[in-house]
């Protein structure tokens, strides 16, 4: 039975640069015995539509992807740790703790974004002037992720949903360089660094014709929100325990064979 979460039993621990490699450490204790990684992004949304001739919609999609992560910078990422039952880590605390990690880098004085995402971000709370002034940086969060054992590790599984730009991000921040120029290239890479993924809107098509965005699969599951929507901590522990509560619902022994697939992209499409 999956352990669905009480607001008062949430703790959603803010990182930025003064706290990051503190928190790392806790991370890197804990993700052996919470291997479930559920994982949400915000970003300046999609500002950049490619032109030209594309074989199928799965490459039109993966060049859009390319482009604008090329192009925009990362907001905010959270993690949600799990263990086989559920349970999240409490880290010496009263407390079950999620992770919220705030960046530095994006200024909307001064870059690009579309203006419904960071409207909507900035109603939902984010403060992109403290983020600027004590958010992470990037480059360290890069460096700090890869030796965290969160990355590269073939016993963590990664949850997510509809999270092409999500890994997209994360594998920006990880090599340093822009993303591969072909599906083919950037899905060799998220094998080597996230080994076993499962993206939940892939898996509603095997879940009795389930349909919708995130919010509305855990209101039909009845999975209630911790936390302010179109925040990533949030987010992705709502993804984490709508995971679990599609997983009873819907399928029964190994889930491997639905691994690796990123909806609209690649296999999921005949790659």
């Amino acid at each position: 039975m999956s352990l669905l979460p009480k607001t008062d039993s949430i703790q959603i621990r803010e990182v930025w640069a003064d706290n990051l490699e503190q928190e790392f450490d806790l991370i890197r204790g804990i993700v052996d015995d919470y291997p479930y990684i559920a994982m949400d992004t915000e970003f300046p949304g999609v500002v950049l539509r490619p032109v030209g001739n594309f074989k199928n919609s799965s490459d039109y999609h993966y060049q859009t992807l390319k482009d604008n992560v090329d192009l925009l910078k990362l907001i905010q990422l959270g993690l949600t740790f799990s263990d086989e039952q559920g349970n999240l880590p409490t880290c010496g605390t009263d407390k079950q703790c999620i992770w919220q990690f705030n960046f530095r880098e994006f200024n909307p004085n001064e870059d690009v974004f579309a203006n419904d995402s960071i409207e909507l971000l900035t109603q939902s709370g984010i403060d992109f002037i403290m983020n600027n002034e004590k958010g992470v940086d990037a480059i360290r969060f890069g460096e700090l992720l890869m030796s965290s054992g969160v990355v590269l590790n073939d016993n963590v599984s990664w949850v997510t949903f509809h999270s092409g730009y999500d890994f997209g991000y994360l594998l920006k921040l990880l090599t340093c360089h822009n993303l591969p120029d072909s599906q083919g290239g950037f899905f060799s890479l998220m094998a080597i660094f996230f080994p076993v993924i499962y993206d939940i809107k892939h898996l509603m098509k095997f879940s009795n014709s389930l349909h919708g965005g995130l919010n509305k699969l855990a209101e039909l599951l009845e999975v209630e929100r911790v936390g302010v929507s179109h925040q990533a901590g949030s987010d992705s522990l709502l993804t984490s325990c709508t995971f679990r509560k599609l997983r009873e619902n819907f399928f029964s022994g190994s889930m491997e064979k639905y691994s690796g697939v990123l909806y609209g992209l690649g296999v999921e499409n005949g790659l």
